[in-house]
């Protein structure tokens, strides 16, 4: 397969795995790779590789065992995040070959003039106890403010030494910045169900109808100005990097920052309205990037949300096998919150399987370990 830009290589620290940069690749015929079936769902070992494990109940991970998957739960900064990581840590010690799990570093202190030695040191101490990755979340950006008032970017140089503290110690950012960008448009012009559905329940959160709050644009500019910063951290790109509503804008920033791969986090579901009007598009997009997308759901056991567990379980269950029909078959398909029918991409094996569990072990030095 040729590829533009060939020579270049990024050293994933740990295992030391080269991800050359597939700009420009020439699609590589399935052909002799074959194909899974439907059935070979549990089969499969495969690892999810965002998800929130926010109790201490293990409904969720025994149903992972059944289905054949790992998990790469990620903390995120709030008033419970050190609660989250000793959660975290509960579960790895329970179940090390099944559950990994990234840390976060708070923002509550950002006005402190000590916030960058202290957070550092609490990584340090993450890290020690056995994270993998450090989470973001989009409170930078749209919640986070100064001292005077103006909001706080992730792109701010205050960052910085934490961001190279990362990229020293090959310590993978998981970047979630923004929102869809169905976030700052009318619920009318919204693009799937789910959008819908949240926005017009919560309009404190809709941003189109709070100007004063930055733009979406201002969001995805901030990202990109950081990875241009720090070309030598690991990044990846939460919900495909909030650029879900577009592939072609997703592989832009594909060719562009070679440090980049972004987790499909319940984002699935906007590939799938794509792919009712451009289902090649959205294959070709697949394949080519085929090294630097990660398999992910942001599925969590929040408590309070499911009745019972066996309805988590089927909640579970049926996603992973949905996006599993989506990725290995060409079925027709339908979904809740897409309108219209669509086709499934049918992906190779190899492809498949560097989805589903290679690329989580290149780009996340440490979840090998993973079962």
């Amino acid at each position: 397969m040729k590829k533009a830009g060939q020579g270049f290589r990024y050293r994933m620290g740990l295992l030391s795995v080269a991800v050359v940069l597939a700009v420009g690749a020439t699609i590589r015929p399935e052909t002799a790779d074959g194909f899974y079936a439907r059935d070979d769902f549990s089969k499969v070992g495969k690892i999810d590789a965002h998800i929130h494990l926010s109790s201490a109940d293990t409904t969720f991970i025994r149903q992972a065992v059944r289905d054949n998957f790992s998990l790469f739960t990620v903390n995120v900064d709030g008033k419970t995040y050190l609660e989250q990581r000793n959660l975290a840590l509960a579960h790895v010690k329970q179940y090390p070959r099944r559950v990994a799990f990234a840390t976060t570093f708070t923002v509550s202190n950002w006005n402190d003039p000590d916030w960058q030695q202290k957070t550092i040191a609490d990584l340090r101490d993450s890290f020690a106890k056995g994270a993998l990755a450090v989470k973001v979340w989009k409170g930078i950006g749209m919640e986070l403010r100064d001292k005077d008032g103006s909001f706080v970017m992730i792109d701010d140089p205050r960052f910085d030494p934490v961001f190279d503290f990362m990229a020293k110690n090959k310590i993978p950012l998981i970047s979630h910045q923004g929102e869809p960008k169905n976030c700052w448009l009318p619920v009318s012009d919204m693009t799937v169900g789910s959008a819908k559905l949240y926005f017009t329940r919560n309009p404190q959160h809709h941003m189109y109808l709070h100007p004063e709050y930055p733009s979406y644009e201002k969001h995805m500019a901030a990202r990109d100005h950081m990875i241009e910063k720090h070309p030598n951290l690991i990044v990846i790109g939460a919900h495909l990097a909030s650029l879900e509503w577009s592939v072609d804008e997703i592989a832009k920033r594909l060719d562009k920052y070679p440090n980049l791969a972004v987790d499909m986090a319940s984002r699935i579901m906007y590939l799938q309205h794509q792919a009712t009007t451009d289902w090649q598009k959205v294959r070709d997009f697949l394949i080519r990037y085929q090294d630097r997308i990660l398999y992910a759901t942001d599925r969590g056991n929040w408590e309070g949300v499911y009745d019972s567990n066996e309805a988590l379980n089927r909640e579970l269950h049926d996603t992973w096998v949905s996006d599993w029909t989506f990725l290995t078959t060409d079925q027709v398909m339908t979904h809740r919150h897409v309108v219209g029918e669509f086709k499934g991409v049918k992906l190779p094996r190899s492809v498949i399987d560097k989805i589903y569990r290679k690329n989580a072990e290149r780009w996340i030095p440490g979840v090998a370990k993973l079962q």
